[in-house]
């Protein structure tokens, strides 16, 4: 599948969040704009607590470390900065949730933030101290981070889930006179990720499933859930009446070995046990 618009899947059962990373966005030390679209999974979970992408000093740390964030947090878009005196930190009015398709500008100028979401006004902020400049070397994280461990970002920045749902046309420009351009080397090309697929586009469509399977995607793992009495990974094998997965399951006791026969089984008993099902000692 051809990946032009990544959907995450946000925190598997593992713990661990769907995402991509970039290479480090050059020249952002003291102006840069972001632009960005979204389309949520569903209007629960996905507005909680999610991270929409992060770029650090170290990528984690303590208090005081440089960062850039983005994310959705109590259904209002939330952007944060750190320039190593103390978080900036931007929230929207709550998203209109009848728009299907959600649209992120953003940017900074020395210590002056502003956020623009939708057709929302544009809100700005001044950050704390005097420091000035925005200090980050690690990669630039779309949907989620690496580590499982929120508490692993720096304090201030500490999204719990990752991003569900699609996150597409992400640009950003480090001046006024440049072109918004694609993150990463080459462009629009990530290092790495997890559990990524594409938006509106499961692998389900060129999996089929045999004998009344159906097909289960869940982050990148893609699976046939088998109904009884078939198994393989696409259904297309039997199940014994010896196997531990045939409905009914067999009924040899003590030990006894289960022998399958054109119609039914028998118990092959172990010594000291007799009987059909080997129930005699």
């Amino acid at each position: 599948i051809n990946i032009s618009q990544p959907s995450f899947s946000g925190t598997d059962v593992f713990g661990y969040t769907s995402f991509l990373s970039y290479s480090t966005v050059p020249n952002i030390t003291f102006y840069y704009e972001f632009r960005l679209k979204f389309q949520l999974a569903n209007h629960h979970s996905a507005l909680q607590d999610n991270l929409i992408f992060f770029t650090g000093q170290k990528g984690q740390g303590l208090n005081g470390d440089d960062f850039l964030e983005l994310g959705l947090r109590n259904g209002r878009v939330v952007y944060s900065y750190n320039l190593g005196s103390g978080t900036a930190t931007i929230s929207s009015k709550p998203l209109d949730l009848t728009l299907n398709i959600h649209v992120i500008h953003l940017g900074r100028y020395l210590q002056k933030g502003w956020l623009k979401v939708d057709d929302q006004k544009n809100k700005t902020i001044t950050s704390p101290g005097r420091l000035v400049g925005l200090n980050v070397f690690s990669q630039f994280y779309l949907g989620g981070y690496h580590e499982y461990i929120p508490e692993l970002l720096p304090k201030g920045s500490r999204f719990k889930n990752s991003f569900q749902g699609c996150i597409f046309d992400v640009q950003v420009r480090s001046s006024v006179n440049q072109e918004f351009k694609s993150p990463g080397t080459p462009e629009g090309h990530p290092n790495s990720g997890r559990s990524v697929g594409q938006c509106k586009d499961s692998p389900c469509s060129l999996i089929k499933c045999r004998n009344g399977g159906k097909c289960i995607e869940s982050g990148s793992t893609v699976y046939c859930d088998c109904p009884t009495g078939w198994k393989g990974a696409f259904c297309t094998e039997t199940v014994s009446v010896c196997e531990p997965e045939h409905d009914p399951p067999h009924l040899c006791k003590q030990g006894g070995t289960c022998v399958p026969l054109p119609n039914g089984y028998t118990c092959h008993c172990p010594l000291g046990a007799t009987g059909t099902y080997c129930e005699q000692g």
